[in-house]
């Protein structure tokens, strides 16, 4: 039982490791995948409405399906033949091509959205941004600097954040 592409020896290998070594393998893997470099390489080219290839774990088949929705550590894709929606770890993507435009009409006649500046923020603001490790941080601008704001989480950290990296956050 041989998954489609993969390395005979390396099979072989992996039925003689021991399952204490099969499991520090599969920790060590673990990590490596969750690794924000890792999911920041896939997520950089990636935009919603664009079709990518992903891998089927269940039978080792590459698909195609559409981003509808991507959070910190997983993408959502609605398979274009079954119309099944997929929760995958980014590292189940095949990273897009950098140069290759968005898939959709509609991506491609929307305006180019500009980066927020420093003069759409205000000392008091509510924003939030997504941190070094791609985890959301909510906070108030509690200075405005030349090329960043300083943001307070309230958990007793501050952080200096670039505009661009900076959203609104209204309250409803």
């Amino acid at each position: 039982m041989n998954p489609q592409g993969t390395d005979p020896k390396l099979i072989d290998a992996l039925n003689r490791a021991s399952s204490l070594e099969l499991f520090q393998l599969s920790a060590i893997i673990e990590r490596m995948l969750v690794d924000p470099r890792r999911i920041l390489a896939v997520r950089t080219n990636m935009n919603l409405g664009q079709t990518v290839r992903f891998l089927d774990w269940r039978d080792g088949q590459m698909r195609h399906g559409k981003v509808v929705a991507m959070k910190d550590t997983q993408v959502t894709l609605h398979e274009e033949g079954t119309r099944r929606e997929w929760k995958l770890p980014y590292a189940a993507v095949e990273p897009p091509d950098p140069v290759s435009p968005p898939a959709t009409a509609s991506a491609r006649a929307a305006p180019p959205q500009s980066m927020p500046s420093r003069g759409d923020f205000r000392c008091g603001e509510k924003v939030s941004f997504d941190d070094r490790y791609l985890q959301p941080q909510v906070g108030v601008v509690v200075r405005i600097n030349q090329r960043t704001a300083t943001v307070d989480t309230g958990n007793g950290h501050s952080w200096r954040v670039p505009f661009h990296m900076l959203r609104q956050v209204f309250d409803i």
